[in-house]
């Protein structure tokens, strides 16, 4: 057994035995039931919930999480003034740390929202530069918690499987991102219009609101059953298809039209399914207040859908402000519980618990949005899609003629937007895994394609080919080798109300006086593989004096490319889109002969190439260096070619893993190759390779090797800086 072989397996073995007993009760039943295991695949799931709570970023919540891309990451995006990307400027260009909301000074459960609409998403995410976050999203966008105020939270992603690059939708609010989650776009796809700010967002005229298709149609016209799970008035305005006409349609003509500008709404009627199938999804169906009343009849009685949609109440969304994180905590826990309670049931039921939009706190993940454009309209990056395909990610589009709150047109980027956090909760994602894949709201639905083969044509070319369709995060095949504990331990609904009361009397936490940067919890988890196996190569042209950088992807997931000039940080980062079995590649003028390009990519993958076109002519030596990996093991090959008038010598050097070993190459007119087996880290590595004539030439190279194999978190997360 090698050491990634025993670090997995230590993970699994701690997980199993006395660290399940510290688990809630919710947490401890849901993992002692098995998955009800048939065709090994898909196809044994039989039911899927999907609970979109509100406004939270991924650092917000899991910055501290170990084992997960946190604030321990090595390789961020580089800053201005060689700052770090926790060190946002304010409107005064004051640096704002990331700072803990401790429930002992303050109000932390309580902590008031942030300004998160279009305009302001738009100018704090900057087209990828990051750099004045806390100038439009107010200082409190910086806090984060710690295992005691999310405590329930740490235990779902410790327990089952936690999402570290999924993203919500757009770089918006609520209602245009929620319209991914149900329909798979925010219009362009669906109807050459587009939203991207709240709108419609209650039950009004049918003359008035959107027209395009969505998925519970689609599901409807399938016989797959559906069924959204809200109380009328207070779903807090979080189900869009309150804005849709046919939906408002039903609404009119069911007989028992509900609203949500009044106090009480009639309960829902099962009876009206039958002539208005589409009242449903909008209806009064938890009369109860939104506390699960009929979601729990509904499975006592073997009439849970195959597909359903919860929306909380206002109090227990986790919104900043009007709920907390505890009571969103005690909610998912009443959900979980409620299917729990039928083991029958939930050895077939998958739950999604996800977050709309990130409200305005901070995640340091650069978004896989679509290149930008700068002020000319030029487009600042490459995508392997063709210009009609990609357009649908531009706001280019006009807004549905009785809309009157959209902005106009300006072409940015819709997105994917910031990094929320995504748990994925089921017997066949026990484990406290992490997935790293990129995902947004639209997986969510190509999780339901997968599973039922009703396809949503909304959904972009650009998501369908970057965003992944969540079965990685289980193991569909042998699900049930996990061991359990006993059960112990819950929190109750009064709980979690008295510590809102108490809190909300606190006042705001403020940022520290000595701020300090944020640690992250040391250690690994178990990961899931991932579909990538990507290259990039640079190529320098002393003549031209320009730097060409070559992108190839020959894994099996689209992946983004972020390329930033380190010696213009001002300018807009460039991003590359390649396409599984493609390539792209793109030329950066070298600035007084100076060049020094940061690249990011998914899961770690970092590639980092610098030096001096000038001295590289003096010297002649321009060696050409790949790295290629194979998906069969983890060995990396380090290959060096020169074509120069002279020999070359190179030092390679470890960073990480086989820390402060070196390697001595000498080449001339040959090709010569290193081979490392990186299996003992899991596949993780780190080399830089320098010039023994060019003290500018540098070279560097870190990520995941993926071998089609489940592996371990990077082990040296939060260990050294980048």
């Amino acid at each position: 057994m090698n050491r990634r072989e025993f670090l997995l397996n230590s993970t699994k073995t701690m997980f199993g035995t006395a660290a399940l007993a510290s688990f809630p009760l919710s947490i401890q039943k849901a993992l002692a039931i098995d998955a009800k295991v048939e065709s090994g695949t898909i196809q044994d799931v039989k039911h899927i919930v999907i609970l979109t709570q509100e406004n939270r970023s991924f650092d917000n919540y899991f910055g501290t999480l170990k084992g997960v891309r946190g604030f321990g990451d090595r390789f961020t995006i580089p800053m201005t003034e060689g700052r770090k990307v926790w060190e946002q400027y304010d409107a005064k260009k004051n640096k704002i740390l990331p700072y803990h909301l401790d429930s002992r000074l303050g109000n932390a459960q309580r902590i008031s929202g942030t300004p998160h609409s279009w305009s302001d998403g738009q100018a704090a995410w900057d087209n990828g530069r990051m750099s004045d976050w806390v100038a439009y999203k107010k200082p409190q966008s910086m806090g984060y918690y710690k295992k005691q105020e999310v405590e329930y939270q740490f235990a779902l992603a410790n327990a089952f499987t936690i999402c570290d690059a999924y993203h919500c939708a757009m770089h918006a609010g609520t209602n245009p991102n929620r319209k991914f989650i149900w329909t798979g776009t925010n219009g362009p796809t669906g109807a050459g219009v587009a939203s991207v700010v709240n709108e419609f967002d209650g039950i009004g005229p049918s003359n008035e609101g959107y027209e395009w298709t969505t998925y519970p149609e689609r599901l409807q016209q399938a016989g797959v059953s559906w069924k959204i799970y809200q109380n009328m008035p207070d779903n807090f305005t979080d189900n869009p298809l309150a804005g849709f006409k046919q939906y408002r349609r039903a609404n009119e003509q069911s007989g028992q039209p509900v609203s949500n500008d009044v106090l009480v709404c009639p309960a829902y009627d099962e009876k009206i399914d039958a002539t208005q199938p589409l009242y449903k999804g909008i209806a009064n169906t938890m009369p109860d207040g939104g506390f699960l009343g009929s979601f729990k009849a509904d499975i006592a009685q073997g009439k849970l859908p195959q597909v359903s949609w919860l929306v909380a109440p206002a109090t227990y969304s986790e919104h900043p402000g009007p709920s907390s994180p505890v009571q969103g905590a005690w909610y998912i826990q009443e959900v979980l519980n409620a299917l729990t309670e039928n083991p029958q049931v939930w050895s077939q039921t998958v739950l999604l618990v996800n977050f709309d939009e990130n409200d305005g706190f901070f995640d340091h993940i650069p978004s896989p949005s679509a290149p930008s454009k700068d002020e000319k309209g030029v487009v600042q990056g490459k995508t392997t899609l063709s210009d009609q395909q990609v357009s649908y990610e531009y706001f280019n589009h006009p807004a549905v003629a009785t809309a009157k709150s959209q902005p106009a047109t300006d072409g940015r980027v819709y997105g994917p937007g910031v990094r929320v956090p995504m748990y994925v909760i089921s017997p066949w994602s026990r484990g406290g895994w992490v997935n790293s894949q990129v995902f947004d709201h639209t997986s969510i639905l190509q999780f339901l394609e997968k599973r039922f083969g009703v396809q949503e044509p909304n959904i972009s070319p650009y998501r369908r080919a970057v965003c992944g369709d969540l079965t990685t995060a289980f193991n569909f095949k042998t699900p049930n080798l996990l061991p359990v504990a006993e059960l112990d331990g819950k929190k109750t609904k009064a709980e979690a109300d008295a510590i809102r009361v108490a809190q909300a009397l606190l006042p705001q936490v403020p940022v520290p006086s000595q701020q300090q940067f944020p640690q992250q919890e040391m250690g690994i988890r178990p990961s899931r593989a991932l579909p990538y196996i990507l290259h990039t190569s640079a190529k320098v042209d002393v003549t031209q004096k320009t730097v060409k950088l070559m992108f190839s992807n020959t894994g099996k997931q689209a992946a983004v490319f972020h390329v930033y000039n380190r010696l213009d940080l001002t300018a807009i980062p460039r991003r590359y889109m390649v396409e599984a079995g493609k390539q792209l590649d793109d030329v950066w003028n070298a600035t007084n002969g100076q060049y020094d390009l940061w690249v990011l990519g998914p899961n770690g993958f970092h590639r980092a190439f610098k030096g001096n076109l000038s001295q590289a002519n003096q010297t002649q030596a321009l060696p050409e260096i790949r790295v290629c990996v194979e998906e069969c093991d983890a060995n990396l090959y380090l290959k060096v070619r020169h074509d120069g008038n002279k020999s070359v010598k190179l030092t390679v050097k470890a960073n990480a893993y086989l820390a402060n070993k070196t390697w001595n190459i000498e080449t001339e007119h040959s090709e010569k190759e290193l081979v490392w087996d990186m299996s003992e880290f899991g596949g993780w590595y780190d080399f830089t390779v320098t010039l023994a004539d060019d003290a500018t030439f540098s070279r560097r190279f870190a990520g995941r090797i993926e071998t089609q194999e489940d592996s371990i978190s990077d082990p040296y997360m939060g260990y050294l800086e980048s």
